[in-house]
């Protein structure tokens, strides 16, 4: 019933402009786009990093082209690919040259090479739709897009938490939920609803209903209020030091995607249960050139506490969003968030400037841990963000950076350059430094460590393009921690190089080459009392090719293989994986499989590799141990407005008899899942 209303009142106030390009090519060409996105850092993430606001988000704009005529800075961070002397490069053509006539003029401004192009063909118009002012309310309803998705999917075999054991236990179903609506009117107005249950969750509980339910409406473009969002929304600004939540780039084969592009205020369609805000936050525009963003934030947390003698403290604030055994359904919304602020913004096309200010209020203390690195962790109830950001483009320079401190205790700050030094060659030089006590609960910038705190570096990268058919990618980083850290029990430093070769003879074919290394320290014996540290050494080395045979049928094919090395451990781990797509043109039947074997000694020497999915259920898998891994992918175009998809995936373990730990342990060698999503758009 809530929904019915929810539907029917956001479809009756809201509308929205549908534009649609041809299905196999965009199709086709978006997969290539985000398979090399994720790949290039999939190994820095954490295993089960959320990627579906990548995959939304390029859907999005391939459904609504964004009218390179009409755009603006903020929106154009939108597009990954696009770097900040990319977008700086183009809206200083269009002040000397006006408006573009045709998307083929990109060819003349400085750093847009043919990729950039193709790939800006996919998202990007050069005409602009009626604004809503001069639209009819019949013309609002008629073309509003409405978009819903529900998903179901299981693990098929049982899990020990499942099973009637005595003890602690998973007290829902295996089942995995999900509904999301939303509803847009090009870039004006737009509505979001996101339900989800996570398996071993009960459908609803007595303290907060459906496990977890995400909602806002946003307006945009309302004289002076250039963004308003009722309900959840992030918040990213700057190079992620002081206020950042939801997705963030970091070192990958393109060494422009260090230099964070900061979107502002957008309204949180995620199903990712932590990282947004609620309540409400707006963009107004105070004089010519200048924004002023103001949100506040009230929600409730997931939490560890302990209380002893009447006081009652934290440690760690909880971000897995599973609320599946009775631990973990006490500690669910524990913990009181009140956070509110503004950042003050000087755009032109040359020059960007931000003032960030906020506060984070919690109903209990945080203390620290016992251990000796834990000594600067922050403590108390209450911190407040403070920070300075900055842009600029000299000429075919773009200089970045940010200054953030939290205050009474340490700074944070990253400098960087970015230069296109030809029309082949640009380069990326960064340096940071972030005191050891530094905090922010709101942060996500270039570094080693998961938290913006306790580290120092340099780094340095480079893109090579000579023709249209080579590509070359370089870059190093050298990093020091200078106090200690989890598993690190000494002052250390270590250093990261990766370098890439593509090959493109044609458009349908591509091959590639790389190889990357990474030495970190680690303690030498787990508990011992003397901070003796060893190198950690991991190399990854990946061969690849993707080619098209015809319009129906696509390749890909690739081996990786990764050596891992501490002290006497010494390990080889490989993956080998053959990819089908199947997409003829006009069939209402597509699909693609996997068929992959994968060998390693152990889960240091795991291998990543994205795996295609479900529409916004993209991800990628880790291999580990020895085994095969097989997964296939159907979606079936039901009617115009309906898509079916399934998926179904196994992994065929050899030589054991039980599949992961815990709760999550599986008797026997074989693990194996499915999915089914049914969309409708109206």
């Amino acid at each position: 019933m809530w929904l019915d209303i929810f539907m029917y009142t956001t479809t009756r106030i809201l509308c929205t402009f549908v534009l649609s390009l041809s299905f196999f090519n965009v199709k086709a060409q978006e997969d290539s786009l985000i398979k090399d996105i994720i790949e290039s850092f999939a190994e820095n993430l954490s295993d089960d990093y959320d990627l579906s606001e990548l995959t939304e988000r390029l859907n999005y704009y391939r459904k609504r082209p964004i009218d390179l005529n009409q755009t603006k800075p903020e929106e154009l961070k939108d597009l990954i690919f696009l770097s900040p002397l990319q977008i700086s490069n183009f809206f200083n053509h269009m002040k000397i040259n006006g408006k573009l006539l045709d998307i083929l003029e990109l060819q003349g401004i400085e750093g847009f090479d043919l990729q950039t192009i193709t790939h800006l063909m996919l998202f990007t118009i050069v005409k602009a739709p009626l604004p809503i002012s001069e639209m009819s309310y019949k013309e609002l309803v008629k073309k509003g897009q409405n978009d819903l998705i529900f998903r179901y999917g299981r693990l098929i075999q049982t899990q020990k938490g499942f099973k009637d054991l005595p003890g602690s236990r998973y007290l829902g179903t295996p089942d995995k939920l999900l509904l999301r609506y939303r509803y847009t009117y090009s870039n004006t107005l737009s509505a979001s609803l996101v339900a989800e249950k996570d398996a071993g969750e009960h459908l609803t509980n007595n303290k907060t209903g459906v496990d977890h339910l995400s909602g806002n409406v946003a307006f945009y473009k309302l004289g002076r209020v250039k963004k308003l969002v009722l309900g959840d929304y992030s918040l990213q600004f700057g190079q992620g030091l002081a206020l950042w939540s939801g997705f963030a780039f970091g070192k990958g084969p393109d060494v422009t995607s260090v230099a964070s592009k900061d979107l502002g205020l957008r309204p949180y369609s995620s199903s990712n249960e932590a990282s947004f805000f609620r309540g409400i936050a707006g963009t107004v525009n105070l004089a010519q050139n200048i924004d002023i963003n103001t949100f506040i934030s009230l929600r409730k947390r997931d939490a560890s506490l302990k209380t002893s003698a009447g006081r009652t403290t934290l440690q760690n604030i909880g971000i897995s969003g599973l609320h599946r055994t009775k631990t973990e359904l006490k500690n669910q919304r524990s913990l009181e968030q009140f956070i509110y602020g503004g950042v003050l913004q000087y755009t032109t096309n040359n020059l960007s400037l931000g003032l960030v200010a906020y506060q984070s209020a919690y109903q209990h203390e945080f203390v620290t841990g016992a251990s000796l690195y834990n000594k600067y962790a922050f403590t108390g109830k209450k911190l407040t963000n403070t920070g300075f950001h900055y842009s600029y483009t000299f000429k075919n320079i773009y200089f970045y950076g940010e200054t953030a401190h939290s205050l009474t205790t340490g700074w944070a700050v990253v400098n960087g350059a970015m230069a296109s030094l030809s029309k082949q060659v640009s380069a990326v030089l960064l340096h940071r430094n972030y005191d050891r006590d530094y905090h922010s609960f709101f942060s996500n910038g270039v570094g080693e460590g998961t938290e913006i705190n306790n580290e120092k570096g340099w780094y340095a990268g480079l893109n090579y393009a000579p023709s249209k058919q080579w590509t070359f990618s370089v870059y190093g980083d050298y990093f020091k921690f200078p106090w200690l850290k989890y598993r690190v029990d000494s002052a250390s430093s270590g250093y990261e190089t990766l370098g890439q070769v593509a090959y493109t003879p044609i458009k349908t074919f591509k091959a590639l080459v790389r190889y990357k290394r990474e030495i970190k320290p680690q303690n030498a014996n787990a508990g011992s009392n003397y901070p003796y540290l060893l190198d950690v050494s991991k190399e990854n080395y990946r061969i690849e090719c993707n080619w098209q045979l015809n319009k129906r049928l696509g390749f890909q094919q690739r081996a990786e293989l990764v050596h891992y090395k501490k002290g006497t451990i010494d390990e080889v781990g490989y993956l080998v994986y053959q990819d089908i797509n199947y997409r003829p043109l006009s069939s209402k039947l597509t699909g693609n499989i996997r068929l992959a074997y994968f060998n390693t000694p152990s889960y240091n020497s795991r291998v990543y590799a994205y795996e295609d999915d479900v529409l916004y259920g993209s991800g990628f898998g880790v291999y580990s141990g020895k085994g095969t891994r097989t997964f296939a992918n159907i979606r079936w175009r039901v009617l115009r407005k309906m898509d079916v998809w399934g998926r179904y995936a196994i992994f065929l373990y050899k030589d054991v008899d039980k599949i992961g730990s815990g709760l999550d342990e599986i008797e026997g060698n074989k693990k194996s899942d499915f999915k089914i999503q049914v969309r409708y758009q109206f």
